[in-house]
């Protein structure tokens, strides 16, 4: 049996500044043994656990998308110690990773459906992870429209600045980006995700919402999103923040009874108001 405790290595590819303050890194990793690559799989909306021995260990969603496997990205805010030392290791480096945990975005619910994409900041991982999965030439034919909005306190903090400019020029997703606040090089949109929303012009009958971002983009954007017609059915909100041990056994992510690394972290809305509102 697999010990769910023992993390297995990896090897760091590439170390890349996503911010320009540096404080946000994704880390790209390989499988240092090719039975371990061979064994894993995941969803968009998933997460891993990195580790560094003598360090800690702390849950990342996982950015990539699940076609190719054999590279995974985890972006990385540095805000504390485990953070720091992923932020300094540079390619060739070994970490460790446990996973995949959770249950990601419910990727059969969503065929033949118009996907609404709603992210902010450093809550985009995992919404990256479903549009780069979902305009896979193979798999795009599988949704109707596409729209993603994305947005930032500021230009500098914008994330996956190369998919986004490679996003802009398809014709086959609708890409909607925006900052609180311009500086003056940029010339693109201003204004918060959640109006941004409410301008949106959508068929609440076949269109679902994934959305993950910093917890006061969501509270304005869910009213938004009601606004537009969308049941608590179709919205689905990922709580990546509140994710821990990833096997239900710390206690520390529960929300009444709910577990978000095993229940989890992706709930529709319908299943979270049925919950304590502690989220």
């Amino acid at each position: 049996m697999t010990n769910p405790y023992m993390p297995v290595p990896m090897r760091v590819e590439k170390s890349a500044v996503e911010t320009a303050d540096g404080s946000i890194r994704t880390l790209t990793l390989s499988f240092a043994r090719g039975e371990d690559g061979k064994a894993f799989s995941f969803l968009p909306g998933q997460f891993a656990e990195l580790s560094l021995l003598g360090t800690g260990e702390a849950p990342f969603g996982i950015a990539s998308s699940p076609e190719d496997s054999n590279l995974l990205d985890f972006t990385v805010s540095r805000v504390g110690l485990v953070t720091t030392e992923l932020h300094n290791l540079k390619p060739g480096d070994t970490v460790g990773m446990r996973g995949s945990f959770g249950n990601g975005y419910p990727l059969e619910h969503l065929r033949e459906k118009s996907i609404l994409i709603v992210g902010g900041g450093f809550g985009f991982s995992t919404l990256r992870s479903f549009t780069g999965y979902a305009l896979n030439p193979d798999i795009r034919r599988l949704y109707k429209d596409i729209t993603v909005v994305y947005g930032a306190r500021n230009p500098g903090l914008l994330l996956y600045r190369a998919d986004l400019l490679e996003w802009e020029k398809r014709t086959d997703l609708r890409l909607e980006v925006t900052v609180d606040e311009a500086d003056g090089e940029w010339t693109g949109r201003t204004g918060v995700v959640p109006a941004v929303v409410a301008g949106l012009d959508i068929d609440p009958r076949t269109t679902i919402a994934l959305v993950c971002g910093p917890p006061g983009m969501i509270r304005f954007t869910l009213p938004a999103l009601s606004e537009l017609g969308l049941s608590p059915a179709r919205v689905y909100l990922s709580l990546e923040m509140k994710m821990k041990c990833g096997i239900g056994k710390c206690g520390r992510c529960n929300i009444g009874g709910a577990y978000v690394c095993t229940d989890g972290p992706v709930f529709s809305l319908a299943e979270l108001n049925k919950l304590p509102q502690e989220y």
